[in-house]
């Protein structure tokens, strides 16, 4: 029977007068700050020996322990979904994710998702994400395709979550947006959160999450424009956020744009192309790519076509 694994730190001398979820959530003992936020509640967390608020502003020379639980056991079923592979290993998996494929189960969506695809393949994933989400370290929309890596074991989980966190791993996306981008590169920081009026949407808001987006012109169109986009931050929809914010929402996105698609599209045209991030037990540097989808490839072909008149 796996055992809560018992943590203790000592808060440096030159540390930052921050929240304690804060700053525990960079210490890379636990993969977010809703986690966090989770063991404190749960009277997980103690500073100086004494249950403490998540909110409690951390001191030079407190100790902090920390119970973390054992992995709980996934709820969904193995289910013998077919999985595009493009890289794997005792650590990782690297899945090219589908369009239309959910990542997780949810409400409305129990089977079918990568995760029961990834119980049938793997003989072990990390626990760290909890029963509905083993394994799962960053996730793509539904109707967005494209890479995403997956943890085989806590450690590897703890360190991809770090790398992210710090903005040391890099996602790279393309997608074909409404509208002629003006300028061949540019940079949206804008704070997302969730919108006031429909709670299932995000927005940009003020008092939302930092969220920051750098894109680039890759083809431009009479009424629409091929972009890549990189993400700094990862907040949930983000670069279809920020992309409807300025004026040029992604085509075939059915949440956040409100523009007539001539194409008949199953999701956004928005691609994951590009994932790169250090190996957790190696530190090898590894870079990943994945070939545009076929919904895509035709939007292009039908524009390129269009454009040649």
């Amino acid at each position: 029977m796996l055992e809560a694994r018992h943590v203790r730190l000592v808060v440096p001398e030159h540390a930052p007068t921050v929240r304690l979820d804060r700053w525990l959530a960079t210490q890379g003992v636990v993969p977010s700050r809703s986690f966090v936020q989770r063991l404190i509640a749960d009277g997980r967390v103690r500073v100086d020996g004494r249950p403490a608020a998540a909110s409690l502003k951390i001191r030079p020379g407190q100790s902090v322990e920390v119970e973390v639980p054992p992995p709980e056991p996934a709820a969904a079923r193995p289910q013998p979904i077919p999985l595009d592979v493009v890289y794997e290993d005792d650590d990782v998996i690297v899945i090219n994710k589908p369009q239309g494929m959910v990542v997780h189960p949810a409400a409305g969506n129990r089977e079918g998702t990568l995760v029961n695809a990834l119980l049938f393949h793997a003989e072990k994933l990390s626990g760290i994400g909890g029963q509905e989400r083993p394994g799962i370290v960053h996730r793509l929309d539904k109707g967005t395709s494209g890479l995403l890596v997956v943890a085989k074991n806590d450690a590897a989980h703890l360190s991809l979550t770090r790398q992210l966190s710090a903005k040391e791993a890099r996602r790279e996306y393309v997608a074909v947006v409404h509208g002629r981008v003006q300028a061949d590169r540019g940079r949206i920081d804008a704070p997302i959160g969730r919108h006031p009026a429909d709670r299932k949407r995000m927005a940009v808001v003020p008092g939302g999450r930092p969220a920051v987006t750098h894109y680039a012109v890759l083809e431009r169109f009479p009424e629409y424009t091929y972009v890549q986009a990189a993400l700094e931050t990862g907040r949930t929809h983000q670069i279809r956020v920020h992309m409807a914010y300025i004026g040029h929402p992604v085509v075939g996105d059915p949440t956040y744009s409100r523009r007539r698609c001539p194409w008949n599209l199953a999701g956004q045209c928005l691609h994951a192309r590009r994932l790169s991030f250090r190996h957790p037990r190696t530190g090898e540097w590894m870079t990943f790519e994945a070939p545009l989808p076929g919904h895509i490839e035709q939007v292009l072909d039908a524009l390129r076509r269009e454009a040649r008149g």
